[in-house]
């Protein structure tokens, strides 16, 4: 793809987005439909209580669109791209479902937590599915050598749509965290998506940078909406997807180091406090830990996202 040509999906990523999320708010702040904030959370965050959310929908919608015409116009709709955005659609569709609940419910909690693992399952067993019809083979590649597993494979798979679609609505708890952090993700797969010459993945990398950018004029602090479990937990399923496609599987725990780190941190809470009754974190996500701590949302960004494009440069330079 020329240079040219690739500020296509960006510019129309970001334009979508940006035109419509002041109608998208309008019509929450009318409708007085706003997020629920959890009350063991950070003291300081119920201010935020009422503000609109579910503003997923409209870049994951602007990436659709924007990824479906420009393949139209290149000759770049394939089976890659329709089960990119199928998972995309599909995981968006599972958070659409918890945000509406929380929302219209008036509650924190949406959907159940075997509700949604049932839903990204499903998924991952389709994507896994097209992705052997596709020509791919069951195996691994890792630093140039590649390991045959068979149909345990598909298991991979499903761990890891399930695991980073789970991660990167963990790092969902500031403003403007994932906006970043995704940002930074979807353009180091858009570089690599460009040095395998694979057009129908780089175009749906730039739509979603394009969205996300859109997305984070109104999401950064203070944010006037939220992602939205329709926002984040498709992001994730789409990371894992891309790297997976890409054959780089093993670059997402580097590019998505945060995301890891925001994981474990819960994982190490739970297990910790059934072992000692303690804390080990002042609280999990360790988004929430810094804060605690006293650190600013924006200087958590600034740290978190620093740490994101280190380790995503890091992952280029080994790779290329």
């Amino acid at each position: 793809m020329d240079w040219e040509k690739m500020f296509l999906p960006l510019a129309s990523g970001f334009g979508i987005t940006v035109a419509f999320m002041p109608l998208f708010i309008g019509y929450f702040q009318m409708k007085k439909y706003g997020q629920e904030i959890r009350e063991e959370g950070p003291k300081w965050h119920q201010k935020k209580a009422g503000t609109p959310t579910m503003g997923g929908v409209v870049f994951l919608l602007a990436t659709v669109i924007t990824s479906l015409w420009v393949g139209l116009w290149q000759n770049q709709v394939t089976a890659t791209l329709a089960i990119l955005l199928f998972i995309l659609a599909l995981y968006g569709m599972i958070g659409f479902l918890d945000d509406f609940i929380k929302i219209f419910k008036k509650r924190n909690l949406g959907l159940n937590s075997l509700q949604k693992l049932l839903g990204q399952i499903i998924g991952a067993l389709i994507f896994y599915g097209v992705y052997l019809y596709d020509g791919n083979v069951n195996q691994l590649a890792i630093l140039g050598f590649t390991i045959p597993l068979g149909y345990l494979y598909g298991l991979f798979v499903i761990i890891w749509l399930v695991g980073f679609s789970n991660a990167v609505n963990l790092a969902d708890g500031i403003d403007g965290l994932v906006a970043g952090l995704g940002t930074i993700s979807f353009a180091t797969y858009a570089i690599i998506a460009y040095a395998q010459n694979q057009t129908d993945i780089l175009i749906l990398c730039l739509s979603v940078i394009g969205g996300l950018i859109g997305f984070f004029v109104y999401n950064h602090k203070p944010a006037k909406i939220f992602m939205g479990d329709v926002g984040a937990l498709s992001l994730g399923g789409i990371l894992a997807a891309v790297s997976i496609l890409l054959h780089q599987e093993w670059t997402l725990l580097l590019i998505g180091f945060v995301y890891v780190c925001e994981t474990l941190s819960v994982i190490l809470q739970v297990g910790y406090f059934k072992l000692t009754g303690k804390r080990l974190f002042k609280m999990s996500p360790i988004h929430h830990h810094f804060e605690m701590l006293g650190w600013s949302e924006w200087k958590i960004n600034g740290v978190f996202w620093t740490i994101g494009l280190i380790c995503s440069m890091l992952t280029l330079w080994i790779i290329l």
